[in-house]
C-alpha cells in the first residue's frame, strides 16, 4: 500500500506467500461504474476525464483572481502591494453553478481511481 496527500495511492493484496493482487472495485460501486464506462467507452471516458481537469483549472484561476482582488482590497495590503483588479466578474448565481460543476468534476477525478502527482501529490 502506498500513501499520497489525499489518500492510497496504491493497493494490493499481498497473500501470506507474497503473491500480490490489485484490488479492483465492486463492479457496482461508483468507482466500479466509472473503470466500467472507461472500459467499454475509452474515448468518452477520455473527454469526460478531460472536460472535468478543464472544469478545475478555470475554477482555479477564478477563484485566485477572486481572492487576490479581495485581499488586495484591504487598504493595508493596497498601499504595500497594490490593488488588483480581476479580468472577469462573476455574478452570485454564475459563482454557485461553478462551485457545483467543480464539486462535480472534483468528484469524477477521485472516482477514476488515478494518482496523479500533479493532482494528488508527491509524497509516498
Amino acid at each position: 500500500m502506498r500513501l499520497s496527500n489525499f489518500g492510497l495511492r496504491r493497493c494490493h493484496y499481498v497473500t501470506a506467500w507474497g503473491t500480490e493482487h490489485l484490488l479492483v472495485p465492486d463492479r457496482d460501486s461508483a468507482e466500479g461504474r466509472r473503470a466500467r464506462l472507461h472500459r467499454a467507452h475509452p474515448a468518452l471516458s477520455r473527454r469526460i476525464g478531460t472536460v472535468s481537469l478543464t472544469v478545475l483549472v478555470v475554477a482555479l484561476v477564478v477563484l485566485v483572481a477572486q481572492l487576490a482582488e479581495q485581499v488586495t482590497g484591504v487598504p493595508v495590503v493596497a498601499e504595500r502591494v497594490g490593488a488588483f483588479v480581476a479580468p472577469v466578474h462573476l455574478p452570485a448565481w454564475c459563482n454557485v453553478a461553478l462551485t457545483l460543476v467543480t464539486l462535480a468534476a472534483g468528484t469524477e477525478r477521485a472516482l477514476r481511481l488515478r494518482y496523479s502527482r500533479l493532482l494528488d501529490g508527491t509524497a509516498g
